[in-house]
């Protein structure tokens, strides 16, 4: 009679082919279908259901002083793109606001490393830093006005106080989340000083470094339209903030709801063709995120 007994090595086996089963998931590529019904039919859904409540609403107001028809918000549109405005209105603010965030990432980044690594520092600027990051980022426009004056220095230099707290709050979130074992690690094959952060530090801390260029990139943009609706001025240019300001002096409702999308859009669209990929890039490289 042939034996049933199993040996240590068939059992071992046996539960290795069942843990990678459990860890096999379709690689393929998701189907157009698929892809509609995931990531393109909701959010049409939910605009159409905007769409649809604000038509329902605007004969219930009944005044165009406070809120217009989606039509006319659309001439406005229409209106800012036959005379070529539309695309300086976004090109003027998102330039700023990409170049003033590119300068908070090279201050935060490294103001970040030295509050989590260094006590004495942290002791002495971690709390301000977390003042600053809760204080509102319209009240640094009249003194940058004051030490700068109308120009564009101004303007970054609002962005910079925005988003320099956040960045470096993330980065020293993520060094204290990293396991210590991976720094014990590091030093026993040689990497400290510069080497360790670089290849231990930066990349264990970078699910709450990119939480922080998320909220980083969300107070810079923030601050900059504080700045151009507070500070207006010819040479300034027209942005986003400044368009949202001149439509409120005429008290042209279609332009401030023209504005407003506009803001939204670019805050949107900056998230989702920089900071989601990154994240999700980040989640998936942990494990964290598996491909269905």
């Amino acid at each position: 009679m042939a034996s049933t007994e199993t040996t240590p090595v068939q059992d071992a086996g046996s539960v290795e082919a069942g843990l990678d089963a459990l860890e096999t998931t379709a690689t393929g590529r998701p189907s157009l279908r698929q892809t509609l019904v995931n990531k393109i039919l909701p959010p049409v859904i939910a605009v159409a259901v905007v769409l649809a409540a604000w038509t329902l609403l605007y004969p219930v107001v009944d005044n165009p002083t406070k809120l217009p028809s989606p039509a006319a918000v659309g001439s406005a549109f229409k209106e800012a793109w036959l005379q070529g405005e539309l695309l300086g209105y976004i090109w003027t603010s998102v330039s700023r606001g990409l170049l003033g965030f590119a300068f908070a990432l090279l201050i935060g980044t490294p103001l970040g490393l030295l509050v989590a690594r260094v006590k004495f520092v942290r002791a002495a600027i971690g709390p301000i830093l977390s003042g600053l990051q809760s204080l509102p980022s319209v009240a640094w426009v009249p003194p940058a006005v004051i030490w700068l004056g109308l120009n564009n220095s101004m303007m970054y230099a609002v962005i910079l106080l925005g988003a320099v707290p956040s960045i470096a709050n993330g980065l020293v979130s993520g060094v204290d989340q990293v396991p210590p074992l991976f720094l014990r690690a590091g030093r026993t094959l040689g990497a400290t000083g510069v080497k360790g952060i670089w290849h231990i530090t930066l990349p264990a801390a970078l699910p709450g470094y990119v939480a922080g260029l998320k909220q980083g990139w969300a107070f810079s943009w923030r601050s900059l339209m504080a700045a151009e609706i507070i500070a207006s001025f010819p040479d300034l240019g027209v942005g986003l903030g400044q368009l949202l300001e001149n439509a409120r002096t005429a008290s042209d409702m279609a332009m401030v709801f023209e504005a407003i999308l506009l803001i939204l859009f670019v805050g949107i669209a900056i998230d989702l063709l920089i900071f989601s990929p990154l994240e999700r890039w980040v989640l998936r490289s942990r494990g964290l995120m598996v491909k269905s």
